[in-house]
């Protein structure tokens, strides 16, 4: 992917204001929504991050530390397949997703919006080379937030506790398992079944076959430390 990639989309919502001409019968609609740029960078050194999608909402949490992981949290953390989470409208108000994912040391820069204020966003993506890591924010309050405003936060690695982190080249489907395995295809992505402890919890970190776990398809490479990645919030609108 390209070293810094943008995207945009539409809204969902309805109309800010309707104003009505006394000489006449038309109507005038005129939309005043939120508009955010966001720009996600990776900061791991052989971590390719998926694509982010990132959302606007007033209710709900896309993931609690300690407790069980939504099935929709599980695909993405065991796939970086992000379409469960989007596709649960009883909480988003709006969304927007990168085109691909972040490499790293790369950044991308995404512009989300709505049709009036909103409280949070949040996002999840996962850490490809693992077997069920994932970063993001989680209920970012957006309320103080004024016109042309930017804040920073650096996000830290999760374990969703649904796929036993074995590290190998058959349960990895990052490319470093590409490389490992026999005949050089990834691993399997999600898996129903869940192996681990099955609660949330921060991130042990990779092992790696140059630390000692001889089944490893991964190296020093694909270890990391917390943040993994820096993101900045501007509102633009």
């Amino acid at each position: 992917m390209s070293k810094f990639a943008k995207v945009t989309i539409a809204t969902l919502g309805g109309l800010a204001l309707a104003a009505c001409n006394d000489d006449s019968d038309t109507v005038t609609i005129i939309e005043t929504p939120v508009e955010y740029e966001v720009v996600l960078k990776n900061l791991t050194n052989g971590q390719p991050i998926s694509p982010p999608s990132l959302l606007l909402h007033n209710t709900g949490a896309l993931f609690t530390v300690g407790e069980s992981a939504s099935e929709a949290l599980e695909l993405l953390a065991e796939s970086g397949d992000a379409s469960e989470i989007l596709s649960d409208t009883s909480f988003i108000l709006s969304s927007a997703s990168a085109s691909g994912g972040i490499t790293y040391g790369t950044s991308t820069s995404i512009t989300v919006s709505y049709t009036d204020n909103v409280k949070y966003l949040s996002f999840v993506s996962m850490l490809g080379n693992s077997n069920d890591a994932f970063t993001g924010l989680n209920q970012v309050d957006l309320t103080d937030l004024a016109l042309n405003d930017s804040v920073t936060y650096q996000t830290v690695a999760y374990d969703a506790g649904t796929e036993a982190n074995t590290e190998t080249a058959d349960t990895v489907p990052g490319p470093a398992s590409n490389a490992a395995s026999s005949d050089g295809t990834a691993g399997e992505a999600f898996n129903a079944e869940r192996d681990d402890i099955d609660i949330v919890t921060m991130h042990p970190g990779i092992v790696s076959s140059d630390d000692g776990l001889t089944t490893s398809a991964l190296t020093y490479q694909q270890k990391f430390d917390n943040p993994v990645m820096s993101v900045t919030i501007t509102r633009t609108r």
